[in-house]
Formats: C-alpha cells, sequence, structure tokens
C-alpha cells in the first residue's frame, strides 16, 4: 500500500511538471490543455474569410485527426491507400510545410463506419513525445524530431466502425481507451518504454465505443471520465481502478464529456436527454449524483458539448444549436446553424466556434437568447469535409478537412 501510494505521489507531481510546461499557446491533445476546449490565448481570429488563410497544404491520403500543435511543429495522422498504411505527420506551423512523416503500420484495413475513416483519433504530445493511436494500426510513440522509441499492437479491434478514441497524457502514462466490438479496456503504458502499467476491462455495447477519457480535478481527487454506452464511468488515472459509474440515457458514447465545477455534462450520442453528474462518487451514482438531466429532441449528438461560464453549448449533427443554464439544466434557447457538425467545439475569449462539415464556422455568444456572431468560410473545395476539430495556437486557428490543412491569422 506504501509502495502504491508513493508511485501515485510522483505520478501526480511529474503531471503538475508537465502541465506547467505547456504554454499558454500550446494546443497538446485532444479538446486542448485542459481537455475542455478552452483557450487562453485572446488574440485569435474572430472572423476571416479565404484571404485570411495564411496557407493550405494538401496532406498525403486521408485523415479526421484533429491537429495538436507544440511551439513550431503540428501533427497530425492520416491513412493512404484506403486504411493498408497508416502514417504520423509533422509540419512546420509557418510555413505548412511537411518536416517529417513515417508510415508506422501496413496491413489489412479494419472496417469502418462511413463518417469515420483509419486516421481519427487525435495525437498527444508532451513537447518531447508525439503518440499517435490508429485501432489496429497499434499505438506508437516518436519524438518531436521525429525518431521512433516505440510501437505497440494493441489486437484486432473487431467491428465495422473503426476507432475514435484519442490517447491521453498523464504523469508518465500513455492512456487509451480500447473499447471495441469484442474484448475491450482502458490502457495505460509506460510513456518512456510503451510497457503495460495499468489495464481495467471494459463494459462495452455490441457496436463498441469511440470516446476519449477526459482528465478532472476535483475538490477531492482526479478522475479520469469516460463516456460509453450503457455508462459513464470514472477511474483513478494512476491505478485504472474503477470510482463510479452512472447509467446512461442513451446510446453511443461518442461525445467526450465537457468538464465544469466538480460535476461533468454529458450527452451520449443517440437523440436524448443531456444531463449532469456530480464528480466524487463512488460506485453506482446513478441514483445519488445527477445534478439534472434535461429531455432533448432531434437529431444524433456526435460534438462534444462546452461550458462557458454558468452556460452550457452544443450542437447536433444537424445543425442545431442549443444552450443550457449550465447549474439547472433548463433549455435558454434552441436555434437552426447553416451547417451540419461531427467536429467538437472550441472556446475562444467567451465565444464557442463550431466548424461545419462544409468547412464554414459558426461563432456563437452563449447568453440567455440566441447570438450569433458570425459565419466564417476558409475557401475549401465542395469535395472537402471538415470532420476534425479546431485548434487553436500561437495566435492562430488550424482546421482539418480529410485531405488539407489550414492556417487562419497571422
Amino acid at each position: 500500500m506504501q509502495h502504491r501510494s508513493i508511485r501515485r505521489g510522483i505520478s501526480l507531481l511529474f503531471f503538475f511538471s508537465v502541465v506547467a510546461m505547456v504554454q499558454a499557446d500550446d494546443w497538446p491533445a485532444w479538446r486542448g490543455p485542459a481537455t475542455d476546449g478552452h483557450t487562453k490565448e485572446t488574440d485569435l481570429p474572430t472572423k476571416w474569410d479565404p484571404k485570411s488563410v495564411v496557407w493550405r497544404t494538401q496532406l498525403p491520403g486521408e485523415g479526421q485527426s484533429s491537429p495538436v500543435i507544440w511551439g513550431d511543429r503540428i501533427f497530425l495522422t492520416t491513412a493512404l491507400d484506403k486504411g493498408k498504411d497508416r502514417v504520423v505527420l509533422c509540419i512546420d506551423r509557418a510555413k505548412g510545410t511537411i518536416i517529417w512523416q513515417h508510415k508506422v503500420w501496413t496491413g489489412s484495413p479494419e472496417g469502418i463506419h462511413k463518417m469515420n475513416g483509419w486516421a481519427t483519433p487525435t495525437c498527444a504530445t508532451d513537447g518531447e513525445h508525439v503518440i499517435a493511436f490508429f485501432g489496429r494500426g497499434g499505438l506508437h510513440c516518436f519524438t518531436v524530431d521525429g525518431k521512433k522509441l516505440w510501437s505497440r499492437d494493441l489486437g484486432e479491434f473487431p467491428g465495422s466502425w473503426g476507432a475514435g478514441a484519442c490517447p491521453i497524457l498523464f504523469g508518465d502514462l500513455v492512456i487509451q481507451n480500447c473499447d471495441a466490438m469484442g474484448k475491450s479496456s482502458l490502457l495505460a503504458v509506460d510513456r518512456k518504454t510503451g510497457k503495460d502499467v495499468w489495464q481495467t476491462p471494459r463494459q462495452t455495447p455490441p457496436k463498441g465505443g469511440w470516446s476519449t477519457p477526459v482528465l478532472i480535478e476535483s475538490n477531492k481527487r482526479k478522475e479520469l471520465v469516460l463516456n460509453g454506452e450503457p455508462y459513464v464511468f470514472s477511474y483513478d488515472p494512476a491505478t485504472g481502478k474503477e470510482l463510479w459509474r452512472c447509467k446512461a440515457f442513451a446510446g453511443r458514447g461518442e461525445p467526450t464529456v465537457a468538464p465544469g465545477i466538480d460535476k461533468v455534462f454529458i450527452i451520449n450520442g443517440l437523440p436524448g436527454d443531456i444531463y449532469s453528474v456530480k464528480l466524487g462518487g463512488n460506485g453506482d451514482v446513478t441514483k445519488t449524483h445527477i445534478a439534472w438531466h434535461t429531455g432533448r429532441k432531434g437529431g444524433r449528438d456526435q460534438p462534444s458539448p462546452i461550458v462557458v461560464g454558468k452556460y452550457l453549448v452544443t450542437a447536433d449533427m444537424g445543425g442545431i444549436a442549443t444552450c443550457y443554464d449550465a447549474a439547472s439544466g433548463k433549455q435558454l434557447w434552441r436555434d437552426r446553424l447553416r451547417s451540419t457538425f461531427t467536429s467538437s467545439p472550441i472556446a475562444v475569449n467567451g465565444l464557442v466556434y463550431f466548424l461545419g462539415e462544409d468547412g464554414i464556422t459558426s461563432v456563437i455568444e452563449p447568453a440567455d437568447t440566441f447570438k450569433l456572431v458570425g459565419e466564417y468560410s476558409v475557401g475549401a473545395e465542395k469535395s472537402e469535409i471538415f470532420r476534425a476539430s479546431p485548434a487553436p495556437a500561437h495566435g492562430q486557428i488550424f482546421v482539418r478537412s480529410q485531405t488539407h490543412l489550414y492556417c487562419i491569422g497571422k
């Protein structure tokens, strides 16, 4: 027991040191530095047009992973030859040129949904390591300069839906959701060696799961909260021990949870309730820790919700945006945007940016009534589809279609 406490203490200390290293203008992982979609930058573009595009780079192959940025480097994944080859890319942030690219896997591609791809999970970086996950294509680690450190084969990931969960970094761990149509688990490996540290079996539905764990700090402890179809689960990130579970209101756990103060906000993919769960519980908290739940009509939900001040904002795949009072769950307004949405929003200076599949970004000011600030295009080709989430960094915003990467701003 004492050994476990010491290891946990070292892990937490290392975690805080890594967080301190992240510059305010880096975007090192899915949903950003705090896994909540927020940036602290204040000089990002608030409106643009095709003339605001600094550069547009055609990427090899196709992919849907979101850009992650550390300093002057952008990291992405892509797939070639209809998924037979999986590739990790590093791109120069200033010029848009490819600095390095490495093929990490070649083989028979797994089945995927028509809206998914073979390079969907977003990378994670700590400024020294770059971690990339491809489902059947494995888990891989490089230095930021492109030196391969290790690779892991994590199994077949059977099914016809493909992978979607992104790796996250915690202390000296890489944590990966390995949900699939079959044997599933939440896995932690050593960041430097790729060797297993802990592995927790997961209860998943017949079609698998695609959500990314979100690291949240409550008053009592750190929790790793992972959306799923039968339940939302919370785990101890240092050990993988299940802390609590809450029964979901509707299936398909694609969207990641949105962290708030001592609670999380959850949508489960299929039409159904949006709800809030208090952190800090133990065991099955379905009857004890649901703060509120509000019925939700309309289409499917794939974008993650986002909290801005006292407001909770989300949009469904059909383009209907809704705003709730985060404290009570009361619906404040519901309105249609011009695009359809797959990517998750970001929050910039109190505004919410929703990137549509057509490359047009709708900017909303959260308020008691609907306030559309504007709709802005990068001038993409009609054949391009934008399912990756936007990434703000160093005074610029980066958006990725399945074939191109755009830099907006300075």
